[in-house]
């Protein structure tokens, strides 16, 4: 069976039997990634100890780990879907007529559009702003791929869509972004300087054939390795993000102004409060449990800003902030508590 769109066509020139087998493998296993993900993040949280990963489990919400899986994760799923568009419409221009036993190419032919235009909309939202060039190579090589595959046009039309757009996206991308290369230069930031101007360099590049003796070489490999980096990428950005409120308790312990002794402090993430106990999760993996007795003030700690950003702005956008922190509203921290700084709060004397 062979399937024609435009220049492309799609037949299936050696099948292969392991093909169906090897798809049903990968959608049973692809489910149990994000449970693996859940796992591992209770486990690192807990500190290796299994009484208290037990614990977690019980009192953790799996909603609110889920939550925080799809936000830490969001965009990850753009970059997928346009990396294979990218590399399959690649993979589909060089070489026409033998595209059937490949993945890439398959899933780039029977990709819809409305697919590849929600992707890039989320990725605008959710990516730094440091990545939104390689975006934008990205969208461009699309457009132009695209043009390819589909039926030939007038050949000023063509070299339009696969050279003038992506040198024109290229320039407008150099003006809004050139001082903040210039400053990530002067800064030592060079991966950041390499992001912000390297992409729009490979758009041109990217919406022609390449030789076909390369171009299984040159889509395939690349795929393989985003493949193989990708769950390691993800493993770590999740176990970094937050799964239960940073809190910050003042305890009095019964005796404790007879004695002198000043009201302690405990911070740490709060895991449940009972009738009788407050239970909370400290920094170094132990368990305290805290009777309501002695709990005289609580309250949320915000998270700490960022020790990695570098400070270098486009325009006043941080490079590492994306779009969608400067649209949502966000809590504005003024002064900080300082019950999250480990200190009591000062309370008026009522004596005398």
């Amino acid at each position: 069976m062979e399937i024609q769109t435009g220049m492309v066509s799609k037949e299936r020139v050696l099948p292969r039997q392991s093909y169906r087998a090897e798809m049903n493998w990968l959608l049973a296993v692809l489910p149990g990634f994000p449970l693996l993900l859940l796992v591992l993040r209770l486990w690192y949280l807990s500190r290796q100890d299994l009484p208290t990963m037990l614990l977690l489990v019980q009192y953790i919400n799996p909603l609110g780990m889920v939550g925080a899986l799809f936000i830490t994760l969001s965009w990850t799923v753009p970059a997928g879907i346009l990396l294979v568009r990218v590399l399959g419409g690649i993979l589909l221009v060089s070489v026409p007529g033998r595209t059937g036993t490949s993945f890439l190419a398959v899933a780039a032919l029977r990709m819809p559009g409305w697919v590849v235009v929600i992707a890039a909309g989320i990725a605008a939202f959710t990516w730094q702003l440091r990545m939104l060039p390689l975006l934008m190579m990205m969208v461009v090589a699309i457009l132009g791929l695209t043009a390819v595959q589909g039926q030939p046009g007038e050949p000023w039309l063509m070299r339009w869509i696969t050279l003038g757009v992506p040198v024109l996206t290229a320039l407008l991308v150099w003006i809004f972004v050139w001082s903040a290369v210039i400053e990530a230069v002067r800064a030592g930031e060079h991966v950041t300087a390499v992001l912000l101007a390297a992409p729009p360099l490979f758009g041109p590049v990217l919406t022609g054939p390449v030789p076909e003796r390369w171009a299984r070489i040159a889509t395939h490999w690349p795929a393989v390795m985003v493949a193989f980096a990708m769950p390691f990428m993800v493993g770590i950005a999740f176990l970094r993000a937050p799964v239960l409120p940073d809190t910050a308790i003042e305890v009095a312990t019964s005796g404790a102004e007879a004695q002198g002794e000043a009201v302690r402090v405990v911070r740490g993430q709060l895991i449940s409060v009972d009738d009788t106990s407050t239970t909370m999760l400290q920094t170094t993996g132990e368990v305290v449990f805290i009777s309501n007795g002695e709990v005289k003030s609580k309250t949320l700690c915000p998270r700490a800003a960022d020790a990695q950003r570098s400070g270098i702005t486009v325009h006043g956008w941080a490079v590492e902030a994306p779009a969608l922190e400067w649209i949502a509203p966000t809590r504005t921290v003024t002064e900080i508590d300082p019950r999250c700084l480990g200190r009591p709060l000062k309370r008026l004397s009522t004596g005398e």
